[in-house]
C-alpha cells in the first residue's frame, strides 16, 4: 500500500503544474455549466417525510383544499395607553376585513380581546408555503405594509405566529450565515498561523478545501439529475464539513512534510515521503466519513437521505484534492511554505507539552483508562435523560416584528399562541346525502377536550345543514363558483358568498370535510406540545369512526413537527450501529488488527454520547430549555462519529509505524509527541468553527437552537481532541500491548521484542 501512495506522491510532484491547472479548469467549467446548489434545494423539513407518515397522509387528504400550502399567522393589536377603546376595536375589525380581501387568504378569524382588555388577536390562514418560499414572504410583507394605513392613535399592530416567524428567521439567517463564514475563515487562518508560524502554510493548507467547496456545490447540484436530493441544510453542513475535513487532511500532510524536511529531505522527496506515510490515513479517514454518510440512505427521514450522498460527494472530492492538489502545491512552493520558520530541526520525542503527556500515559495507563471511561460514561447518561425539541426555528429573531408580537401575546393572552391545525375526515359518500354529519363531527371534536376551539363550515358560514344542501343542489360545487355572483342567479348575494366560502371546508365531491382547530397544547417547540399529538390523532380517529368516516387526519405544523422528530430519532437509533460496524471494518483494514477496532469504536461512540449528554445537562437541565434541537444528535453523529475517526486513524497508524522499530511504550510516546500538535490543531479548528457558529448564529434566526448546535458540537470535538485521542486511546494501547495488533505479524514481532527484553 505504501508503494501505491508513494507513486501517487511522485506523480503529484512531477506534474505539479498540470495538476494545479487541471483542478482550476475543472472548477471553472463546473461553476459555469452546472446549476447552483441553492437552485435545487428543497426548503422544508416536511417535504422530506416519507409518504407513509401520518402528516403526509393528512396532506393528501387536504389536497382538495390546497392545505398543503396552508400557513397560519396571528395578527395582534395592542393599545399603548390602557384598554382598547371602541374606536381602536373598530379599526382592528376593519383591518381584518381588508386582510380577507388579500390574495391567498383563506380564513380570518377574530379571536377576541385579551382578558385584560389591552390587546386583540385574529387568526389568519393563507394558501402559501408554511415553511417560507414562493409567495410567503410577499404575503407577510403585504400585511405589515398595511399597518400604517389602518392605525388609529394609541394602537400598535404586530404579525406573529408560525409563518411570520419563519420569514423573519430566514431573512436573519442570511446575515448570520455570512458573518459565520467570514469569522470561520478568519479564525481558521489565525489558528493555522499560530500552529505553523509561517505565512504561506495556512493558505496552502486551506486552498484545496476552498477549491473543493466551490466545485462541490455545482457537482452535487448536477447529481440531483441522478436522484440525489438536496435540502437547504445541505448547503450549511457542506461548508463546515469540507472545511473541517479539508483542514484535517491538509494538516496531516503539511505537518508530515515539515517533519520530513526537518529530517533532512529536499522538498520533492519530502512530499513523496509524506504522501507515502499519511496518504493511507487520509484515504481511510475519508472512506470512514463517506461510509457513515452513505448509510444515511437507509433513513426514512428525507433530510438525512439527502445529506448522505450529497456530503459524501463533497468528501470524495476533498480526498482527491488532498492526495493530488495539496501535494502539488507543496511541491511548487517548497520550503517557502514554512517561511520564516526553520525546517532543519526535528523535535525530540520527550520534549514539549505532548512529550510530557506521553510520559504520563505510558506510566499510568490503567488510571487514565479507568478515569476516562468513568467520566465519559457518566456524561453519556445525560444523553439518555434528555429530550429533543426545536423543530424549525422555535423562537423569532430578536428585534423582529414577529418577536415583538410574540411578546405581546405572551403578556396579554396567557392561554398561549394560536397555531391552527386542520382536522380532516374522508366520507364513504358525499356529505350532501347526510349533512347532519357536519354538526355531529363538530360536537364530537369539541367533546374530545383536545382543542380550544373548533371552526367548521356551519360556524364559519352560519348556514344550516338544510340550506347548505339546498344551495348545493342549486349552485353546484362551491369551489367552482366565480368570485362575483353571475347575473340571473336566484339566490341573494349574501347567501351566494356564504355558500362559496364552504369550499374551504367541503371538497368539490363532498366526500372530504375539514375543520380548523386550535389545539390545547399549540406549541410545537415544547415536549408537551409534541407529546400531545398521538393522543389528538387517536381522538380524531375515534370521532371519524363515530361519524362513519373511512379515513381521518390531523394536518398542521405541530403534527409535522412530531413526525419529523419521531422519524428522525428512530433513524438515528437504527443507523448508529450500522455506522459503528462499518467504522470497525475500516479501522481493522487500516491498522491490520481485529482487536484495536473494538476499543476504538467504543471510544468514538462514548465520545459521541458524552457530548450529547453534556449538551443536555447544560441546555436542558441547567438552562431550562425545552429540549435539545432535534437535528443536534444527527449533526453530532456526523462530526464526532465520522470525523472523530480521522484522529483515531492518524494516531493509530502512527503508533503502528513507530512500533515496527520501537517498544510499545516508546512507540506510543513518540506517536503522541509527533501527532499531538496535528490533532490538537485540527480539533481546535473544527471545534472553534462551531464555537463561531454558536456565538454568531445564536443571536440570529435560530436563537438558542443554533447555540446548542454550535456549542454542543464544539464541546464534543474538544473532548475528543484533547482527552480521548491523546490520552484514553493510547492508554488502552499500552494496556493491551502486543494484543493491540492481533492477529497481524506486528503482534508477533512485539511479543518477540518483549521476550527478548525480558
Amino acid at each position: 500500500m505504501t508503494r501505491v501512495y508513494a507513486g501517487l506522491g511522485r506523480f503529484a510532484v512531477r506534474f505539479r503544474w498540470p495538476v494545479l491547472i487541471g483542478w482550476i479548469a475543472v472548477t471553472v467549467v463546473a461553476v459555469h455549466l452546472l446549476p447552483s446548489l441553492a437552485s435545487v434545494s428543497k426548503d422544508s423539513n416536511s417535504a422530506f417525510l416519507p409518504a407513509s407518515a401520518p402528516s403526509m397522509r393528512a396532506a393528501r387528504m387536504a389536497a382538495p383544499f390546497q392545505s398543503s400550502k396552508l400557513a397560519a399567522s396571528t395578527l395582534v393589536a395592542a393599545s399603548t395607553n390602557g384598554q382598547l377603546t371602541p374606536a381602536q376595536n373598530a379599526a382592528v375589525i376593519r383591518f381584518e376585513g381588508r386582510i380577507r380581501t388579500l390574495p391567498h387568504v383563506r380564513l380570518v378569524r377574530d379571536l377576541g380581546v385579551s382578558p385584560d382588555g389591552v390587546a386583540r388577536e385574529a387568526l389568519i390562514e393563507a394558501a402559501v408555503p408554511a415553511f417560507g418560499g414562493g409567495d410567503a414572504a410577499p404575503f407577510v410583507a403585504s400585511i405589515r405594509g398595511a399597518f400604517a394605513a389602518n392605525q388609529v392613535a394609541g394602537l400598535r399592530y404586530h404579525l406573529t405566529g408560525d409563518l411570520p416567524t419563519v420569514i423573519d428567521s430566514q431573512q436573519g439567517t442570511t446575515h448570520a450565515r455570512d458573518a459565520t463564514q467570514l469569522l470561520s475563515v478568519v479564525f481558521i487562518i489565525a489558528l493555522l498561523l499560530l500552529a505553523f508560524r509561517a505565512v504561506l502554510a495556512p493558505l496552502v493548507t486551506l486552498l484545496p478545501a476552498a477549491l473543493v467547496l466551490t466545485l462541490s456545490g455545482p457537482v452535487v447540484a448536477g447529481a440531483t439529475h441522478l436522484g440525489v436530493q438536496v435540502s437547504v441544510i445541505t448547503q450549511v453542513i457542506l461548508i463546515v464539513l469540507i472545511l473541517g475535513a479539508g483542514t484535517d487532511y491538509g494538516l496531516f500532510l503539511v505537518f508530515r512534510v515539515r517533519e520530513e524536511l526537518r529530517r533532512g529531505l529536499e522538498p520533492g522527496p519530502a512530499v513523496v515521503r509524506a504522501v507515502a506515510t499519511v496518504g493511507e490515513s487520509i484515504t481511510f479517514s475519508a472512506l470512514t466519513v463517506i461510509a457513515a454518510l452513505l448509510t444515511l440512505v437507509l433513513a426514512q427521514f428525507g433530510i438525512y437521505q439527502s445529506l448522505g450522498p450529497a456530503l459524501a460527494i463533497g468528501i470524495a472530492l476533498m480526498l482527491l484534492a488532498g492526495l493530488t492538489l495539496l501535494p502539488a502545491l507543496l511541491a511548487i512552493f517548497g520550503r517557502a511554505v514554512f517561511w520564516p520558520t526553520r525546517t532543519t530541526r526535528l523535535e525530540d520525542a520527550g520534549t514539549g507539552l505532548y512529550g510530557r503527556l506521553a510520559s504520563v500515559v505510558v506510566r499510568r495507563p490503567l488510571a487514565i483508562a479507568v478515569l476516562g471511561v468513568v467520566v465519559f460514561g457518566g456524561l453519556a447518561v445525560g444523553a439518555l435523560t434528555g429530550t429533543t425539541s426545536g423543530f424549525a426555528n422555535s423562537s423569532a429573531p430578536t428585534g423582529s416584528d414577529s418577536a415583538a408580537g410574540a411578546t405581546v401575546l405572551a403578556k396579554h393572552f396567557p392561554a398561549g399562541s394560536t397555531q391552527a391545525a386542520a382536522v380532516l375526515f374522508r366520507l364513504p359518500r358525499p356529505v350532501w346525502d347526510r349533512p347532519q354529519v357536519l354538526a355531529q363531527a363538530d360536537r364530537a371534536l369539541t367533546a374530545t377536550g383536545r382543542f380550544r376551539q373548533v371552526i367548521g363550515v356551519l360556524q364559519a358560514t352560519r348556514l344550516s345543514p338544510r340550506l347548505l344542501v339546498s344551495l348545493h343542489h342549486e349552485l353546484g360545487p362551491a369551489g367552482a363558483l366565480p368570485p362575483i355572483e353571475p347575473a340571473g342567479t336566484a339566490v341573494s348575494a349574501t347567501l351566494y358568498n356564504a355558500y362559496r366560502a364552504t369550499g374551504a371546508f367541503i371538497s368539490s365531491d363532498g366526500r372530504t370535510i375539514q375543520y380548523s382547530a386550535l389545539p390545547r397544547h399549540p406549541s410545537y417547540a415544547t415536549p408537551v406540545g409534541l407529546q400531545a399529538v398521538p393522543a389528538t390523532r387517536s381522538a380524531i380517529a375515534r370521532v371519524g369512526t363515530a361519524i362513519g368516516a373511512s379515513a381521518s387526519g390531523l394536518f398542521g405544523i405541530q403534527a409535522f413537527a412530531y413526525d419529523v422528530e419521531h422519524i428522525s430519532n428512530g433513524d438515528l437509533v437504527r443507523i448508529i450501529p450500522v455506522v459503528a460496524i462499518l467504522i470497525a471494518l475500516l479501522l481493522a483494514l487500516v491498522v491490520r488488527s481485529l482487536v484495536a477496532p473494538l476499543f476504538l469504536v467504543v471510544s468514538v461512540v462514548l465520545s459521541y454520547l458524552a457530548a450529547l449528554g453534556l449538551t443536555s445537562v447544560i441546555f436542558v437541565h441547567a438552562a431550562g430549555e425545552n429540549g435539545i434541537n432535534f437535528l443536534l444528535p444527527f449533526l453530532m453523529f456526523v462530526f464526532l462519529m465520522a470525523l472523530g475517526s480521522d484522529y483515531n486513524i492518524l494516531m493509530m497508524t502512527r503508533i503502528r509505524e513507530e512500533a515496527h522499530g520501537l517498544s510499545i511504550r516508546r512507540a506510543v510516546r513518540r506517536a503522541i509527541t509527533m501527532t499531538g500538535t496535528t490533532i490538537s490543531t485540527a480539533g481546535l479548528i473544527l471545534g472553534g468553527t462551531f464555537v463561531v457558529l454558536g456565538l454568531a448564529g445564536g443571536g440570529g434566526s435560530g436563537g438558542t437552537q443554533v447555540q446548542q448546535i454550535g456549542l454542543g458540537i464544539a464541546a464534543g470535538v474538544f473532548m475528543d481532541t484533547f482527552v480521548i485521542r491523546p490520552l484514553v486511546v493510547p492508554a488502552f494501547v499500552v494496556l493491551l500491548g502486543r494484543w493491540t495488533w492481533w492477529p497481524s505479524r506486528l503482534s508477533q514481532q512485539v511479543a518477540a521484542e518483549t521476550e527478548s527484553a525480558a
